[in-house]
């Protein structure tokens, strides 16, 4: 099975994995894009919580019975500023009313109802430089460990034109705290400009999966075990929205020992 879910280029839904499509447990994602003025109603199913960010454009997010109004504002991911989102538990029902055009995202995982609906705000959300020379990016904390829910993990990354990402290459599949956990992981992929491409490869110890992608707008890697490097080519800035749940709400990984000595440079 491909790691890769191609992203559409028209259309309300651009790209959805579940659980039974990734052959995985925990995570769940899709995306969808509204024209100015246009609804839609999303259900958490039972036993699954939600977090919805509003990646671009302005929003209202009705919540069951709370509203939040002009969500969200950025023109683009790419943006220097933070999304709002909304986390809800298992049984809520989203109608989102778009201002202008918007995109959004939704990632689910396995709850069972012990957190009630809230906004995140973008003004909450911490921001930090990760790694240095041509490894450095930007990473925004939309819904971190720190932060209550039962399951999901969610973070924005933006890594500039040549740069390389998630790296040295990294992995969270072991159950083995505190030194690694496990984790499932979403890659969903944004370019500029949006001809452009990625290149992300997931890979294990012993090779038993290893695959190369050259990864389009709007496309999701699906990381169910390995490590999992991004490299940008020179001329396009790339954008990643992780989404990360497994038995455990922590995230602890592992650098590949091949490429450890990258971090004592």
């Amino acid at each position: 099975m491909s790691l890769l879910a191609k992203g559409r280029p028209q259309g309300r839904e651009i790209v959805k994995v579940t659980p039974a499509s990734a052959g995985w447990k925990h995570v769940g994602f899709e995306a969808f894009r509204l024209a100015p003025g246009e609804s839609l109603r999303l259900l958490l199913p039972a036993g699954r919580e939600g977090c919805l960010v509003v990646l671009s454009g302005s929003a209202d997010v009705l919540a069951d019975a709370q509203r939040f109004e002009h969500l969200g504002g950025r023109r683009s991911v790419f943006d220097e500023c933070s999304p709002d989102a909304v986390y809800a538990p298992p049984g809520t029902q989203f109608e989102i009313t778009a201002h202008d055009a918007v995109e959004l995202a939704l990632a689910t995982a396995p709850a069972g109802g012990r957190w009630p609906v809230r906004l995140i705000p973008a003004a909450g959300m911490q921001r930090s430089t990760r790694g240095q020379g041509s490894n450095t990016r930007y990473v925004c904390d939309i819904l971190p460990q720190t932060e209550p829910a039962e399951s999901l993990l969610v973070v924005e990354v933006v890594t500039p034109a040549a740069h390389s990402s998630s790296y040295p290459p990294h992995k969270h599949d072991t159950d083995n705290l505190p030194s690694e956990s496990a984790l499932e992981e979403t890659y969903y992929h944004r370019i500029d400009p949006p001809q452009g491409f990625a290149f992300q490869r997931v890979y294990t110890d012993a090779r038993d999966l290893d695959e190369s992608m050259a990864v389009g707008d709007h496309d999701v890697v699906m990381v169910p075990r390995g490590y999992h490097p991004v490299v940008m080519p020179h001329g396009y800035r790339g954008y990643y929205l992780n989404v990360m749940a497994g038995p455990r709400r922590e995230w602890h990984f592992k650098n590949d020992p091949a490429h450890d000595w990258l971090m004592s440079r």
